[in-house]
């Protein structure tokens, strides 16, 4: 137990306020709490998270039913099934265009329709459709015929009728 107080030891003093009393009558009252406050702030952010996860499983749910390009077919249909469509395999095809002027103009990645002109009095024909084009080699030395070579890119089975329809007629481009 501890001893009283030695009666020399004089008692810490009170210290004085620093401030002085307010001269109006401003009544004393305790800080104000909001009740609820944080309780208010969870339940958004729960209804956020709600919300966020309902959007996350709806894109989840569109991504996994989007990658179907069409509805199975029934086997009661009657419809014969045709065999899965395969990927176009493009080539690159060295085509010599009659007018080298029409060649110089034509740019990697344009895209070009392919004209085999008629002989004889035939109809022109289009031999390459929607053609992408691939390179434009510098022009070297000039054929004989005046044209220019430029390089197509085509499916193979396109690739065929452009050379040969360029073997026997002058081929024309014109642009998409």
């Amino acid at each position: 137990m501890s001893a009283p107080p030695s009666p020399a030891v004089p008692a810490p003093a009170v210290p004085a306020p620093a401030v002085p009393a307010p001269a109006c009558d401003v009544p004393h009252f305790s800080p104000l709490h909001v009740r609820g406050g944080s309780a208010r702030l969870r339940r958004a952010l729960r209804r956020r998270r709600r919300t966020l996860a309902a959007g996350l499983a709806v894109a989840a749910a569109t991504l996994a039913l989007g990658g179907r390009a069409a509805p199975e077919p029934t086997a009661d249909a009657g419809a014969a099934t045709a065999p899965a469509a395969r990927p176009v395999e493009l080539v690159s095809a060295p085509v010599r265009i009659a007018d080298a002027a029409a060649v110089r103009l034509l740019e990697p990645g344009d895209r070009v329709d392919v004209v085999a002109a008629g002989e004889h009095g035939e109809q022109a024909r289009v031999v390459a459709a929607d053609a992408r084009v691939a390179q434009v080699p510098e022009a070297g030395e000039e054929s004989l015929d005046g044209g220019a070579l430029v390089v197509l890119e085509v499916p193979r089975s396109v690739s065929t009728a452009l050379v040969g329809a360029g073997a026997g007629t002058p081929l024309a481009v014109t642009l998409r």
